[in-house]
């Protein structure tokens, strides 16, 4: 059976109840295994200290999400900080044992954002929707050859009542199952 990593990196999950929601019924899916990224690296992430470790992770599993919440129109710095010890080791020190064998690995974006659906528009209060934002990620996709996935996006995360976050929680659940059904289908 084919696994499914999530890396959240949200910077203080104690203070997030949409991203702890999702992650929780992600988790509940069968082979779903999720990583609080800020646990797992509560003094950042270094490149070589803990590069081999975090492309093992990657390297041991057929699909990869990363969900974090959009702040100030881009990802925490822990993402970034994992981007830069994680695949610039895989991909410019180490491409022929580890980056070449994570590229065609399905990749899913799962941002949360504080505002409307509608701010994030070209006339709307955060003036670029937020398929444009997440673009930089989307080029990383690219770069690496991983196989972009229709991103999930849930807005208006701090607002939410418990019930609307625990529906966004289940909606996410079922997103992440369609995809992981639909790359098993692809792949028999």
């Amino acid at each position: 059976m084919s696994k499914t990593l999530i890396l959240m990196f949200h910077p203080d999950p104690s203070r997030s109840n949409a991203n702890v929601a999702m992650a929780r019924a992600a988790a509940a899916l069968p082979d779903v295994e999720v990583v609080d990224m800020m646990a797992a690296c509560p003094e950042g992430l270094h490149l070589f200290r803990d590069g081999e470790r975090e492309a093992a992770r990657l390297l041991a599993v057929d699909r990869i999400v990363l969900q974090f919440p959009v702040q100030w129109y881009s990802t925490p710095p822990l993402l970034k900080s994992w981007q830069d010890a994680v695949l610039t080791r895989m991909f410019y020190i180490t491409y022929e044992t580890e980056g070449r064998h994570l590229e065609g690995t399905p990749l899913m974006i799962a941002a949360t954002a504080g505002n409307t659906r509608e701010a994030y528009s070209a006339g709307g209060q955060n003036l670029f929707p937020m398929t444009e934002l997440i673009a930089p990620l989307r080029a990383t996709a690219h770069r690496c050859r991983l196989d972009w996935a229709e991103p999930f996006f849930l807005y208006r995360a701090d607002k939410l009542s418990p019930d609307e976050i625990e529906a966004a929680a289940q909606d996410y659940a079922a997103h992440l199952a369609r995809w992981i059904d639909a790359r098993a289908e692809q792949v028999a």
